[in-house]
């Protein structure tokens, strides 16, 4: 086993330090180059970080100073991450999603003085906003820009960067030993979803907090020789300690995934053994296997669904099965779940699911095919993992228990309250908006929730995303989006009618779906005209009725609008974690979601 002491460490570069001179020339991150994956070890990685935060400290850089970070995921994601520490600077990362708006915020909201960028694409959009910054930052890139003219920026490369360390004083263990457990170690911006995004301060402890907690729930499994697959944005709190610290923590080796598109090729190459991800992927990954098997042959399609269905009633009603059926679901684990397991690269322990709510279906499906899925849940002011599934007792409608070294309590009104070392320090620069949200030393999470008897954590809704209809009666959105958007006909939803009689929904095609079906219909096949044609809305309000059959009549869809643009990042509608953004989708098309309360029919 290659865990740290957790409760010793001191902050997370002196943890990373003390893995290097632990594990050595062990391979530890991985990137694929000219179709081949090539590893650093850790002791070149800790080199790497020692130069570099000598390079900062020679450039100037002070304990405290912010530090703008801004790369796909890569090894010198990691490299910069805990060398920015390792000066005693605090790290703010940022979404290579951001627009020039987006890095605008960043640098005058954390006065960034430095920023570290990988490519010329996004050195283009931090430029554009540090010349409009209150204070240009330095600008240190990981590759050659080839830039023709200095736009009046103070630019370092980063190989001078690391050849001005090698120069420096070796005073790197000495500022290291310096931070302690409650310092700031980062400074995480919130995904902005409702509203402009707010800098959640991170300490050492908060990180070391949330990986010891994944160790003692991970150690029943197992915790040793594992791979992690990174394919999150590591600018996001989940990936930056699921993905980054707690593989650290553990002496884990990282591979850096070469993007969504080539993520199952990825895991078949890499063989993971536990991977982090949000809802949306999981549910995608459902649709892509269900769309496979339509296209397979009767036989392996009947072996898939009796995989499905039995393996589902084996999770819920286990003595519900015969003694045939019993034989015929282990018959399965060979004929069906194994070459499941194949396709994620034979050795995966775990799935877990964070970020959003995973939809029990999806969960279900997964856990049927053999593929264990644990859901958590947490947020960036929670460093940001507050419970999780513990993998052998997982209770797919919940949450889990709180981590270890974590308090959860529920609040009069239902809010899920939590206290303990993972809690950030507060809001950078808001402190009226901390003292609202850590009342008492809890934070306020602003989820509603309950504990059940066996202190599994149950989500019901965001408090302030719950609709509250003209009757009174409380919706939440989410369970009805998620139950939409698993219809193959939708891809993604949007539930409206907070003060309204009865909710409507904007709903987005699955693109794939409805070319297929206006091919068969004789149909046009442009998207943004078959959603005006009436026999393609017929079509989509079975979708609708199907969902409308399993809901509450509070929550039964009344009316529907439909889009031929996605919600995406690059519109802004969605998160770079694939959450929807409603103040934006309803700046939008609100007054078309409004019109469809003055209708007469659907």
């Amino acid at each position: 086993m290659g865990a740290i002491d957790y409760a010793a460490a001191t902050n997370l570069p002196a943890m990373f330090f003390a893995q290097a001179a632990r594990f050595g020339e062990k391979p530890f991150l991985w990137r694929k180059k000219n179709k081949t994956w090539i590893p650093l070890s850790w002791a070149e990685t800790a080199q790497q970080i020692d130069l570099l935060a000598r390079g900062f400290l020679a450039l100037g850089m002070k304990a405290g100073d912010r530090v703008l970070l801004i790369a796909e995921n890569r090894p010198e994601w990691l490299i910069a991450d805990i060398a920015t520490m390792a000066a005693g600077a605090i790290c703010v990362p940022g979404y290579t999603t951001n627009t020039v708006a987006d890095n605008l915020h960043l640098l005058n909201n954390s006065r960034a003085r430095f920023v570290i960028v990988s490519n010329r694409a996004l050195a283009d959009r931090v430029i554009a906003a540090a010349l409009s910054a209150d204070n240009a930052p330095m600008v240190i890139a990981m590759e050659q820009l080839g830039l023709t003219q200095n736009p009046g920026i103070e630019f370092r490369a980063w190989d001078d960067v690391l050849a001005l360390g090698s120069a420096a004083p070796d005073t790197l263990e000495q500022q290291i030993a310096a931070a302690g457990r409650g310092d700031p170690a980062c400074i995480i911006y919130t995904s902005g979803t409702g509203g402009a995004p707010k800098g959640v301060v991170l300490s050492h402890g908060a990180i070391l907090c949330n990986c010891m907690g994944a160790y003692h729930l991970l150690t029943e499994i197992g915790l040793d020789n594992d791979v992690f697959l990174s394919f999150l944005p590591l600018s996001h709190s989940y990936e930056h300690t699921a993905g980054q610290f707690f593989p650290i923590s553990i002496g884990a080796q990282i591979y850096y995934a070469e993007g969504i598109e080539q993520l199952a090729a990825n895991m078949a190459e890499v063989s993971p053994t536990l991977m982090t991800a949000v809802p949306r992927l999981y549910e995608l990954m459902r649709a892509r296997i269900l769309k496979g098997m339509a296209r397979s042959g009767k036989v392996k399609a009947w072996l898939f669904d009796k995989t499905v269905s039995l393996g589902s009633r084996h999770y819920e009603a286990p003595r519900s099965l015969s003694w045939l059926e019993r034989i015929l679901n282990l018959l399965l684990d060979i004929l069906v779940r194994r070459k499941v397991a194949a396709r994620f690269g034979g050795r995966l322990k775990a799935l877990v699911s964070g970020g959003a709510p995973l939809n029990y279906e999806v969960g279900l499906f997964f856990t049927a095919l053999g593929v264990r899925i644990l859901q958590g849940y947490g947020q960036t002011e929670a460093a940001p993992v507050v419970s999780c599934n513990p993998p052998g007792r997982v209770k797919l409608h919940t949450v889990g228990p709180p981590m270890r070294g974590v308090e959860v309590k529920i609040a009069e009104d239902g809010e899920i309250l939590v206290r303990g070392e993972l809690v950030m320090t507060g809001y950078w620069g808001d402190p009226d908006t901390t003292r609202q949200t850590i009342r008492d030393g809890w934070l306020h999470t602003g989820d509603i929730g309950r504990i059940d008897e066996d202190g599994f954590i149950q989500i019901t809704d965001r408090k302030k995303d719950i609709i509250v209809n003209s009757g009174g009666d409380n919706i939440s959105p989410q369970r009805v989006e998620g139950l939409l958007t698993l219809q193959p006909e939708i891809a993604q939803a949007m539930v409206y009618g907070d003060r309204r009689p009865h909710l409507v929904a904007l709903l987005i095609p699955d693109a794939e779906q409805a070319v297929s079906w206006a091919a068969q219909h004789g149909r046009e096949t442009d998207l943004s005209l078959l959603i005006h044609a009436p026999d393609f809305r017929r079509h989509m309000a079975e979708a609708v009725d199907r969902v409308n059959r399993s809901l509450s009549p509070i929550e039964k869809i009344r009316r529907f609008i439909m889009m031929d643009e996605p919600f995406t990042v690059a519109n802004e509608m969605s998160t770079p974690t694939l959450k929807i953004r409603r103040h934006v989708i309803l700046a939008r098309h609100g007054k078309a979601l409004d019109d469809l309360y003055e209708e007469r029919r659907p």
